[in-house]
């Protein structure tokens, strides 16, 4: 027989498969990627909320020590910086917590959670009396640049829960 005269036709492959539609396993895949990505931008959204509160304070704390710098006035500067660190704490913190706290036990609370103890025997002490020396008799000078990173410190370190 002739080869020529079989009826034979070319061999003819299969259409490529095409991406479109999607598997169900891929679209399993796509959604918990999207739920994760989900996740993560609402998990830093909420971090950036949280640090707002630290990061308007460290700018107000440059802000005030830039005031002393330009009039030094240690009386409005210790008020100041009270009001500052109050508020501040205020954030981080229940009301109930911190907002009745003086003397003694302001330092004490703001101690919390900080590796070295910067408020009750340190530079932060000073923060009791700044604000109520009277400026034209009161010659002394408090290490007003101590305090500031004390402060600095106070700021930067989260607060943990109730001790």
């Amino acid at each position: 027989m002739d080869p020529q005269q079989i009826p034979l036709r070319d061999l003819h492959l299969p259409d490529v498969i095409g991406w479109w539609p999607l598997a169900p396993g891929w679209w399993l895949v796509i959604g918990l990627a999207a739920i994760g990505l989900i996740l993560l931008v609402r998990r830093m959204l909420r971090t950036r909320a949280q640090g707002a509160a630290r990061r308007h304070a460290l700018r107000q704390l440059n802000g005030l020590l830039a005031d002393y710098e330009r009039h030094h006035d240690v009386v409005a500067f210790g008020a100041q910086m009270s009001g500052l660190l109050r508020r501040t704490m205020l954030a981080y913190a229940p009301r109930q917590e911190v907002a009745g706290l003086t003397g003694d036990e302001w330092l004490a609370w703001l101690d919390r959670d900080l590796e070295v103890p910067q408020f009750v025997n340190g530079p932060g002490r000073a923060l009791l009396a700044l604000p109520y020396r009277d400026a034209d008799t009161d010659s002394a000078t408090a290490d007003i640049y101590r305090l500031v990173t004390a402060v600095r410190q106070r700021v930067a370190t989260p607060v943990r829960g109730k001790h």
